[in-house]
Order: C-alpha cells, then sequence, then structure tokens
C-alpha cells in the first residue's frame, strides 16, 4: 500500500520520471548528487519506496535529536561526526564485507552548499569492500531520477573521481547555483 501511494505522489502527482538502465547487485554504494536541498532526501525516500530500494543513508549526527532520531534510524540513517575523525569508512567497509546485503546512500558533496571538494569516503567504502559504485543523478529541471553507470574502483582515485564527477555535469539540483563538480579534466 505504501508503496504504490509512494509511486502515485512521486510519478503521477509530482511528475517525476526514471532511467534506471544499472542491474544492482546485492552489495553496492549508490554516489547521489546534486545535493542542493533537504527536498532532495524526500524526494529520494520516495523514489526508495517506490521502487523497493532500501538503503542506509549518512547523516550529520545534528539530525538525530527527539522524535527524530528513532524515525531515521528506523529508515537507515546513520549519524556522521564530521568534527571527529573517525574509521568510519573502515567500519563501513567491515560492514559491507560481512553483510550478505549492502546498501548505502551518499551524497559526495557532504553539504547542500556549494562545494568544489567532494568527499571520498564512499569510495574507499566501495575499494576496501570490492563493491560497485551506483551513480545516482537527482535532475530537477528534467524531474528525472537517473542511474545509467556504475564503476567498481580500481584504486586510480584521481582519473575514477574525475569520471565520477564528469557523469553529474548535466544534472540540475533544486537550487542550481548550489552545485558544482570542481575542477575536472576530460
Amino acid at each position: 500500500m505504501l508503496k504504490k501511494i509512494c509511486n502515485w505522489l512521486l510519478y503521477s502527482r509530482m511528475g517525476w520520471t526514471k532511467d534506471i538502465t544499472v542491474d544492482h547487485p546485492d552489495k553496492y554504494i549508490i554516489c547521489l548528487a546534486p545535493h542542493t536541498s533537504n527536498w532532495d532526501f524526500f524526494i529520494g525516500e520516495l523514489f526508495s519506496m517506490s521502487e523497493d530500494l532500501k538503503a542506509n543513508f549518512l547523516m550529520k549526527k545534528e539530525w538525530f535529536v527527539g522524535p527524530l532520531k528513532p524515525l531515521l534510524k528506523s529508515m537507515g540513517g546513520i549519524p556522521v561526526w564530521r568534527s571527529k575523525k573517525t574509521r568510519m569508512t573502515d567500519q563501513l567497509a567491515e560492514m559491507a564485507i560481512q553483510s550478505q546485503s549492502f546498501h548505502l546512500c551518499v551524497t559526495p558533496e557532504g553539504t547542500r552548499s556549494y562545494n568544489t571538494e567532494w568527499k571520498r569516503g564512499f569510495y574507499y567504502i566501495a575499494l576496501k569492500a570490492k563493491i560497485p559504485i551506483m551513480l545516482y543523478g537527482v535532475d530537477y529541471k528534467k524531474k528525472k531520477i537517473q542511474c545509467t553507470k556504475s564503476i567498481i574502483p580500481s584504486g586510480d582515485i584521481e582519473n575514477e573521481m574525475n569520471e565520477i564527477k564528469l557523469y553529474f555535469k548535466d544534472f540540475q539540483g533544486k537550487h542550481p547555483k548550489k552545485f558544482t563538480i570542481g575542477d575536472v579534466h576530460s
């Protein structure tokens, strides 16, 4: 029932479409961009519920307070302490290795603000766990959610991060001026 409601709301009522051409194995990381608004979370959750795509997600710890804490955790939220130097990438990679199924969604910009330096933790998790990175773009102008490419990291981080960023170059976030892929080479 919830799936049907989310499907109707996202696709029929709000007018979004999807273009998903990549197979999803039992273990993967979703690299989701652009991330320029809190609406991205809402759209992502509607999409996830519509498509039976359950994935954990990283979110700054400040959101995990009061009644939001159990709600976000039940939805798959993992709090991130950005001020602490933790071994979260190692812990998540180990969790991926040990699990039968592992799905983690990460926004590489790490913020909803303009940021030329994308976070690389998602890349290192996938590299250590030997799992693919699914590239999911959310385009507000076209009202389209797209995943037409995935990569399995080889360790050539500079070239592969460049490839990842180039995938997202034509996607328009809710607030386009807050999104950049930074310096890349073609």
